[in-house]
């Protein structure tokens, strides 16, 4: 039983390496799991939760790709969202999340409701029809959640919510019948039809496979996975993601816009999307897109497509040959790219605040001119990504924290585990 005694008693001191990496501090990781329950006893008068964890997630490579059917590289992320929940007898879904109104959603409807778009109820709703739509059970619960995943940050604290509502459904009322993929799907799926936001698969993916993963999106309904062990902190780096301070407010059309894009391209030779369309023959009617299509932000990110795409093949290469210094030259080519090409540093209607460009100047400025530094995630606002040598990393937070704040910086490790229940 995940009761507080079981916690003070050392229950989950073996499965913290595989959620959070070498280096934790295991009082302080048993201290939060402690107030998570005594926090479901005070709010449900339920003694012993089971405790769920689904992790954040960092993107490496594939930029903008997955929603053209494209590769990426991801990892799971030692930042978690973690949960106490317990059963209930009715069809009420009750949510308590740290720093957050409760949510509550009644089972017994589960069409979209359009009032509840981007919002919580929205994406709890759409993942129990997507269970019930698969012919799968579902029923109440109640939890309250605390998160360590920063929000707006890029690593994908809805998508590890997603993720995370989906393995409890998957848990308690299906024997954890479906695998991460299809929990990736279900919550892509309760994103983009009950959420409103036209995002890709890579970050639900990412938040609940576990460790570094290559992901083939060719078919999205069965997207390629190849898992690669690797470790940078035995390199000599750790991953640092800085924030920014950036407004994510009313960016919707500017991520939007990304796929959008790519896509009509794609439809001049017919097809939904660019994965479709032959990388030569792009090239080749270079000329005759550009007169019919009158936009060459679409030209630019459709290269970006193409060149990002084949990179991630070999970033996945470097990696399985152990080969960091063409892995970290591929991280800076795909940062370029992204900044000259797909141009997701900031949104064309708001040039004045362009706190990604000058964290990526600023990073260059301390570690120098070939550090491996890179837009995180959907851009526009929120992180970068840098790899940062030990010996520079205090110099590192020093000097980005002076200009974007203090915590602004986060060294981050890769976690093995994927979204599961780790105690009952």
């Amino acid at each position: 039983m995940a009761t507080k005694h079981a916690v003070e008693q050392g229950l989950l001191h073996q499965i913290y390496p595989s959620l959070y990496g070498d280096a934790f501090d295991q009082a302080d990781m048993d201290r939060r799991f402690i107030r998570l329950v005594e926090t479901h006893q005070s709010l449900f008068s339920q003694a012993s939760p089971s405790l769920f964890s689904t992790a954040g997630r960092t993107e490496l490579g594939g930029n903008h790709t997955d929603h053209n059917l494209g590769r990426v590289i991801a990892a799971t992320i030692n930042l978690d969202t973690i949960a106490a929940v317990t059963m209930r007898d009715d069809q009420k879904i009750v949510l308590t999340s740290e720093g957050y109104p409760a949510v509550e959603v009644d089972l017994s409807n589960l069409e979209v409701v359009e009032r509840e778009k981007n919002t919580t109820e929205a994406l709890v709703r759409g993942i129990a029809f997507a269970f019930s739509k698969r012919g799968l059970r579902i029923g109440g619960w109640q939890a309250n959640t605390t998160s360590r995943v920063l929000k707006g940050s890029g690593l994908s604290s809805s998508a590890a919510v997603e993720v995370l509502c989906g393995t409890i459904f998957n848990h308690l009322y299906n024997d954890d019948a479906l695998s991460p993929v299809d929990l990736a799907i279900i919550g892509k799926f309760s994103e983009n039809t009950y959420f409103g936001k036209p995002s890709g698969l890579m970050d639900q993916m990412a938040c609940a496979y576990g460790g570094i993963i290559g992901i083939d999106f060719a078919d999205e309904q069965k997207p390629v996975i190849e898992p690669i062990q690797y470790s940078f902190s035995q390199q000599g780096y750790h991953l640092c993601i800085v924030d920014t301070g950036g407004n994510h407010a009313d960016l919707t059309p500017a991520y939007a816009s990304v796929p959008i894009e790519m896509r009509k391209v794609a439809a001049y030779f017919g097809k939904d999307h660019l994965r479709q369309v032959d990388r030569n023959t792009f090239f080749q009617a270079l000329p005759e897109l550009r007169l019919t299509l009158s936009n060459d932000r679409c030209l630019l990110r459709a290269m970006h497509f193409f060149q990002e795409n084949a990179r991630v093949e070999n970033m996945l290469k470097a990696l399985a040959d152990d080969d960091i210094n063409s892995y970290l030259s591929l991280v800076r080519q795909s940062g370029e790219s992204s900044f000259c090409f797909l141009q997701n540093l900031y949104p064309s209607f708001f040039p004045e605040e362009q706190g990604l460009s000058l964290a990526i100047a600023m990073t260059k400025s301390l570690l120098g001119s070939e550090a491996t530094v890179r837009v995180h995630g959907g851009g526009f606002a929120g992180t970068i990504q840098a790899y940062v040598r030990e010996h520079e990393l205090n110099q590192y937070i020093q000097g980005m924290e002076a200009v974007f704040g203090k915590g602004s910086v986060t060294p981050i490790a890769v976690r093995s585990k994927p979204a599961c229940c780790i105690a009952e």
